[in-house]
C-alpha cells in the first residue's frame, strides 16, 4: 500500500511523482491520463522498483496529466500537480487527492481555487480551458475587480459569478495603497485574525451559495478565487474541505500551502516594502496566509456553531441533503 503520494513540476515537460510504500513488495506502477476518467490502465507508464519515486519526461507542457500509483495487485491512488503551472497565477490550484476522516478522498479536477485571474497570458487562458471549467466565482470587490478583471474565455462557456467578501468597511485596494504609503498603524494581529472570524459570522449566505452550485453537476468544475488566493478563497476551501469530511491539519496544511506559492511574489512585495521604511515581518500577516488566523477560524466554527456542517445548514441555508450529495459526487 502506497501513501503520500505527491506530483511536482521539475522541467516544463518534466513531473516528478514521490511516495511512500506502507506494505507490499514489487514494483510501483503508474497509469496516465488528461482526465482522472480517461486514465490509460491497458499499458504502464513506468513501472519502478526499489525507489520512492519516478520522473516522467515528455510530456506536453501545455496539458494537465492525471496518475494512477499502486503497486501490484494493491488499490491505486489518483495523483496530479496540485499548483497548475500558470504565468498569470501563482496560487492556482486543485482541492483533490486530500483522504477524508472515513477514509476516501476528494476527487481531482473538480473544485479549484486561486489568486486573481487578472494577468493570465493566452496560455494559460488556453490551459484552463482545457480545465473544462463550467463557473468562476470572484470574492474580490468592486473595486477590486475594476482594477483587473478576470480574463475568461469570451465564447461563453464560463460563468462568471462576483459574490463580494469584505471585511465591514474595509477595502483590500484601499489597504494596500495605505501600505505603499507607509501606514501599517491597522496592521494588528487582532486584526487580521477578527477578519478571519467575521468572514465565518458575516457571510453565512455566501458561502451556502457556493456549496449549493457546487453540488450542482453543471457547475463543475468550479474555480473560485479571490485577489491573492489566501483569505476568502482559504475560507472557502476551508468549509468545502470539512464539508466533505476533511481532517482540521489537512485543512490547516492547504491553507498553508499558498505561503509556499506565493513566495516568489511575496519578495518582490517585500523589496517595495523595504524602501518605505517598514520592516516586512511587521506586514506579514496582510501578505501571506497566517497560520493563526485559519486556526482561529476553525475554532470559532466549533465553538460557536458546532461544525462546519451546522453552520452551513443552519446558516448557511444548505440542507443535509446537499451536505450528502456532495460528499456522493466529490468523495472517492
Amino acid at each position: 500500500m502506497l501513501s503520500d503520494v505527491t506530483v511536482e513540476r521539475l522541467e516544463s515537460e518534466t513531473l516528478q511523482i514521490r511516495w511512500t510504500r506502507e506494505t507490499g513488495h514489487g514494483p510501483v506502477i503508474i497509469h496516465a491520463g488528461r482526465t482522472p476518467e480517461t486514465i490509460d490502465r491497458s499499458e504502464a507508464l513506468a513501472e519502478i522498483q526499489d525507489r520512492d519515486r519516478a520522473e516522467i519526461a515528455g510530456l506536453d507542457p501545455d496539458a494537465r496529466y492525471y496518475f494512477e500509483v499502486r503497486t501490484a495487485g494493491g488499490p491505486g491512488i489518483i495523483t496530479a500537480e496540485r499548483r497548475l503551472p500558470l504565468k498569470g497565477s501563482v496560487n492556482f490550484r486543485d482541492l483533490g487527492g486530500y483522504e477524508t476522516r472515513d477514509g476516501r478522498r476528494v476527487k481531482w479536477g473538480q473544485v479549484f481555487r486561486s489568486d486573481s485571474l487578472a494577468r493570465l497570458s493566452y496560455r494559460d487562458q488556453a490551459y484552463i480551458a482545457r480545465l473544462g471549467l463550467k463557473l468562476v466565482v470572484d470574492f474580490r470587490t468592486p473595486a477590486e475587480v475594476e482594477k483587473g478583471a478576470d480574463r475568461l474565455p469570451e465564447d461563453g462557456s464560463v460563468e462568471y459569478l462576483q459574490l463580494p467578501i469584505v471585511h465591514g468597511e474595509f477595502d483590500p485596494a484601499a489597504a494596500t495603497a495605505s501600505l505603499m504609503k507607509g501606514d501599517i498603524s491597522w496592521l494588528t494581529e487582532d486584526f487580521m485574525i477578527s477578519r478571519y472570524i467575521r468572514k465565518i459570522d458575516e457571510f453565512p449566505a455566501a458561502w451556502g451559495a457556493v456549496i449549493n452550485r457546487l453540488v450542482r453537476p453543471d457547475s463543475r468544475p468550479m474555480l473560485f478565487h479571490c485577489t491573492g488566493g489566501k483569505d476568502r478563497a482559504g475560507t472557502m476551501a476551508a468549509l468545502i474541505l470539512l464539508a466533505l469530511g476533511v481532517p482540521e491539519e489537512t485543512v490547516v496544511y492547504d491553507h498553508g500551502l499558498s505561503n509556499v506559492y506565493i513566495a516568489g511574489v511575496l519578495e518582490r512585495i517585500y523589496k517595495e516594502i523595504r524602501k518605505l521604511d517598514i520592516d516586512p515581518e511587521s506586514v506579514a500577516s496582510y501578505f501571506t496566509a497566517p497560520r493563526e488566523g485559519i486556526m482561529a477560524q476553525l475554532e470559532h466554527l466549533k465553538d460557536r456553531y458546532g461544525s462546519a456542517e451546522r453552520y452551513l445548514i443552519e446558516n448557511g441555508g444548505v440542507s443535509e441533503e446537499t451536505l450528502a450529495s456532495l460528499k456522493d459526487q466529490l468523495l472517492e
